[in-house]
């Protein structure tokens, strides 16, 4: 099934997977092992309810036999799903691609507890267009731009954009001051996954991260930064201010895991996805997408 047939219920596109290799006889039972926190019977309940597909978008049945690296899709479902009282701003949109402004607090797409509550689910609906795709996410807790494929004809041509760092991102943040630290800074290191499974950490061995940082406006008790990320890895941002003595404000997995806690909009985690620029692959003309939500926020905000 082409990206563009991919199969949607009630404006929610389904998650695929491709079946790792195992011993399993269906295909019921190799989701179950995949996905040790979904018993059986829930499972059971989606094959019923025709809300697990094979690669051609056609309902299998529990007793589907298994085959590795089949491609199956599948409808995922949270009970009393929390919802994000956000609205994203839809900042541009044409043939190939769209660039949206997501708000704090609210996923880029399905993920633990958010299936509806998400901004590819939201835009699929608002754009009724269940091709999108997200080209590359950015933290749920962090705010700014997204940028989405919407058409799978093209759709290699900007993942290439990332995938050969021919795209710049721009991040804001507000942090604590670092008066000893010569700017522009580059900050290089190793990150793996920590403890718990959700962080990252720096560890020693060669650099797998780079983040250019800078000063765009100095306050008494904060500054403002600005991050360019050379790399992609996940948290790296957080990560890396954190290691140099500045945890961006109100973050609450770095430099120490916070309790969770509900969100709060009043102390939303101070980083901002702010610009995205690059060549369009398709015409050569130079494109460039800034966040309004990030200069309104932090125009707003003193720095204390």
């Amino acid at each position: 099934m082409s990206a563009a047939s991919r199969p949607t219920r009630d404006g929610i596109p389904a998650s695929r997977i491709q079946l790792p290799p195992g011993p399993w006889a269906t295909v019921l039972e190799a989701l179950c092992a995949r996905f040790p926190m979904v018993d059986s019977a829930t499972w059971e309940s989606r094959f019923a309810r025709e809300r697990v597909l094979d690669a051609g978008g056609r309902p299998l049945d529990a007793s589907a036999p298994y085959r590795s690296g089949a491609e199956i899709h599948y409808f995922r479902e949270v009970p009393d799903e929390p919802r994000v009282p956000f609205t994203e701003t839809v900042v541009h949109a044409d043939e190939h691609l769209v660039v949206a402004d997501k708000p704090h607090f609210l996923p880029v797409a399905p993920t633990g507890a958010w299936v509806r509550e998400t901004l590819l689910t939201r835009l699929v609906q608002r754009l009724d267009n269940p091709a999108l795709v997200p080209l590359h996410r950015i933290d749920r807790e962090t705010a700014g731009l997204v940028l989405f494929s919407a058409n799978p004809g093209s759709r290699s041509r900007y993942q290439a954009l990332f995938r050969e760092r021919r795209i710049r991102k721009e991040y804001l943040a507000v942090a604590p001051p670092l008066p000893r630290l010569v700017f522009p800074h580059v900050h290089r290191s190793r990150l793996e996954r920590g403890d718990p499974f959700f962080r990252m950490r720096e560890v020693p061995g060669e650099a797998n991260s780079e983040t250019v940082v800078d000063v765009a406006e100095r306050g008494d008790g904060a500054w403002c930064y600005r991050l360019e990320p050379v790399t992609g890895r996940k948290h790296q941002l957080r990560v890396h201010m954190a290691a140099l003595g500045a945890p961006i404000l109100h973050d609450r997995f770095y430099p120490a895991l916070r309790d969770p806690g509900p969100d709060d909009p009043t102390r939303s985690l101070q980083l901002f996805a702010s610009s995205l620029a690059f060549d369009d692959p398709l015409t050569g003309e130079p494109r460039r997408f800034a966040s309004a939500l990030a200069d309104a926020w932090i125009g707003r905000r003193p720095l204390i």
